[in-house]
């Protein structure tokens, strides 16, 4: 076995690819490269499953125990952390003494090392895994052998993605079994991320649910997190904006994990945070629905008997505004549904199914981005984090109220079960709608949204202008307090007669004495759905 010589120094644009490390637990692709590097010469060193994978492949295979001197010890946990080993990493080979120590320890060099990791992320995510479970997959050896050949770039190259192997070998190839310091360094920064991203996904287990810290403070005290691009994007909220996704490292699904793009143009920014928005709403409701969402707030929700049903009142309560939307439906888009929807402009449509027919119809307008759920009704749970200059705002999800517990009729007047039905069904939708928030629902349908203005009787008035049709009857519901008597007034004097909203403010009375002298219902929920 060649060792290292202790008198003759290697400067880094000179080092030559001779003997490879390579042990993965994602074996795709890996049996081809080492083929590829035997072919050019390199001796192959591997461990456990990757060594017989490989040897089961005709490949010759060196076992680590055979460079260490030292047995793989209790189950596989001991096996590449020996001195040895890294000595052989982490020598820097221009430096005289550590070539000196390398040749009086019999070091011998390792040029390449070809690691992934435990899958981790994959199996901590698992519904069901034990904690057991979950830590037999952090990696130890791994990171370490990573780590210590990434921050030796000079001399070792890292690989720990699949989609590297292929390029490397080419490199290889061309240049006499070498790769350029840029190669090296670029490799290294892949690597590095790596483990950032794997730590950050085991930190952020051992911080989840059972944390001590978060029975003490709500959430823990540190957060770390990890994103990796998945997409470009055509361009930001404005076209001079470069835009791109990313999936947080260790989540069981991402926005974009949960669909499948069946048809249409590339998805936008805009298109991505409208789709967020309009999952978020369509997955509150059992009953067949539909939501219509422009700029990240609804122009139109109803439930109905079916699904063509609910467009049609979803699309009734705003049809200007739907135009170019974002739609939403909680059932599949069935040929009534896609015939509907053909005449209007639709941005994004996203169902968890669509029928050969509908997707047959909705062909003749192919820029339409057609997306199946494949996650429909999934929970939302995981705490919220938004990004400010230099730092995170974290906050527990609006969860809104199931129902009536806790809600309080302040009115002389008491609703009748269908106006409880209209004002829960306004209620559940005030909870996604820009702050400040008014909304007016019959029927299990919105006639009128008024969103985002500083005034909350400027959204009451919105609201009202925006309704095709008539308000009479209806149910109103603000996301907070109405702190005048004038919000109600303007929604009872558009025909409201119920209303739904927290309470708290110091004009309460006069609030419910407007509301008793119109014989209007007037609820108070005891809890606010500010959405800024």
């Amino acid at each position: 076995m060649s060792q290292a010589n202790g008198n003759d120094t290697v400067n880094p644009n000179e080092v030559v690819v001779r003997r490879a490390l390579v042990s993965v637990s994602d074996k795709t692709g890996v049996v081809e490269f080492a083929q590829g590097l035997v072919d050019l010469g390199v001796e192959i060193i591997s461990t456990g499953g990757t060594a017989k994978a490989l040897r089961e492949a005709g490949l010759a295979v060196r076992s680590v125990s055979d460079l260490t001197g030292f047995p793989e010890i209790m189950d596989g946990r001991v096996k590449t952390l020996h001195p040895k080993l890294h000595a052989a990493l982490l020598a820097r080979r221009d430096d005289p003494a550590h070539m000196a120590a390398a040749t009086e320890h019999e070091v011998e060099w390792i040029d390449l090392v070809c690691v992934n990791l435990y899958p981790f992320e994959q199996v901590s995510s698992r519904s069901g895994v034990t904690d057991s479970e979950v830590i037999e997959n952090i990696d130890i050896g791994g990171p370490t052998m990573i780590r210590a050949s990434a921050k030796n770039h000079a001399f070792v190259a890292t690989l720990v993605n699949p989609a590297s192997y292929g390029p490397v070998l080419d490199e290889l190839k061309r240049n006499a079994n070498s790769l350029s310091p840029a190669t090296r360094r670029d490799l290294a920064g892949q690597a590095f991320a790596r483990t950032a991203a794997y730590d950050t996904a085991i930190a952020t287990w051992f911080a989840g649910p059972g944390a001590p810290e978060l029975a003490e403070e709500g959430h823990p005290k540190r957060i770390v997190k990890s994103y990796e691009k998945k997409t470009n994007l055509s361009y930001g909220e404005n076209p001079h904006q470069i835009a791109s996704y990313y999936a947080e490292a260790g989540v069981r699904v991402d926005l974009l994990s949960r669909f499948e793009q069946l048809g249409g143009k590339a998805l936008s920014y805009n298109n991505l945070l409208d789709l967020d928005a309009v999952r978020r709403i369509v997955d509150e409701f059992d009953e067949p629905a539909c939501v219509i969402v422009k700029h990240n707030n609804p122009c139109g929700v109803a439930i109905g008997p079916d699904p063509l049903s609910a467009y049609r009142s979803a699309f009734k309560c705003d049809p200007l505004s739907a135009f170019g939307g974002v739609i939403a439906f909680n059932r599949e888009v069935d040929g009534s549904v896609a015939t509907a929807l053909m005449d209007q402009f639709v941005e994004v449509l996203a169902a968890p199914n669509f029928s050969t027919e509908a997707l047959e119809i909705l062909s003749a307008k192919p820029n339409i981005r057609i997306l199946s759920d494949h996650d429909a009704g999934g929970a939302h749970t995981a705490p919220e984090h938004r990004e400010v200059l230099g730092g995170l705002l974290v906050q527990d999800r609006d969860t809104g109220q199931a129902g009536r517990e806790g809600m309080e009729v302040v009115s002389e007047r008491q609703p009748t079960e269908e106006q409880w039905q209209d004002m829960l069904f306004a209620w559940t939708v005030a909870r996604h709608v820009k702050s400040n928030a008014i909304i007016f629902a019959k029927g299990g349908a919105t006639l009128g949204i008024g969103a985002g203005q500083m005034s909350r009787v400027d959204s009451a008035r919105i609201a009202v202008s925006k309704a095709p049709e008539s308000l009479e009857g209806s149910a109103v519901a603000s996301d907070a307090f109405f702190p005048f008597a004038d919000g109600p007034q303007e929604a009872i004097d558009a025909g409201a007669t119920c209303v739904i909203q927290p309470g708290g403010s110091i004009r309460d009375d006069e609030v419910i004495a407007a509301c008793n002298e119109a014989g209007v219902v007037l609820v108070m929920t005891g809890r606010r759905h500010f959405r800024h």
